[in-house]
């Protein structure tokens, strides 16, 4: 990984660190609010080297419609669902209603 790459990978993961406990963001909003805009498939790639690791909330990142990203079958679908039940975001199949949960940001 280059100096650039780690340096939007810092972005990224200052900006997860971020949001709040019982409220997510989108990877398109996580990407603007590092000054990646456009970029939502780079938080995918650089949360999904965190998601053994709790240090990140890397749990709290989801599509821009609320959906969980990944297959309902996964562990890491199951982690996710059982990390923002913990933090009292509802989550109902699979999805996250993003106008009751959504992240205020400020850009």
């Amino acid at each position: 990984m280059n100096t650039n790459s780690i340096d939007k990978y810092k972005a990224i993961n200052g900006v997860v660190l971020r949001i709040p406990v019982g409220t997510v963001a989108s990877y398109g909003q996580v990407a603007a609010l590092a000054g990646l805009p456009g970029r939502a498939r780079l938080v995918g790639k650089a949360l999904s080297s965190r998601i053994n690791e709790m240090d990140i909330p890397w749990y709290r990142v989801l599509r821009s419609d609320g959906k969980i990203a990944f297959a309902e079958s996964s562990i890491q679908y199951q982690r996710q669902v059982e990390q923002l039940k913990h933090d009292g975001v509802v989550v109902i199949k699979g999805k996250v209603n993003m106008r009751t949960y959504q992240w205020e940001s400020v850009l």
